[in-house]
């Protein structure tokens, strides 16, 4: 058999969904499990990841 194919397009909200919130500065980080060191500082660094787009920042702590 062939693959269904819809011939609907997804809502706005669904396509769209998280998006707007990482857009206007709102991430939902969540801590990554790497943990580094910054040589130059001396100090331990850890990441983050956004779960919604999977923007990654880095802190040092």
């Amino acid at each position: 058999m062939a693959d269904i194919i819809p011939f609907k397009k997804p809502r706005l909200s669904v396509r769209h969904k998280g998006k707007t919130l990482c857009s206007n500065g709102f991430h939902k980080w969540i801590e990554d499990k790497k943990t580094g060191f910054d040589v130059k500082k001396g100090k331990l660094i850890t990441q983050y990841k956004c779960t919604r787009c999977g923007k990654t920042r880095v802190k040092s702590t």
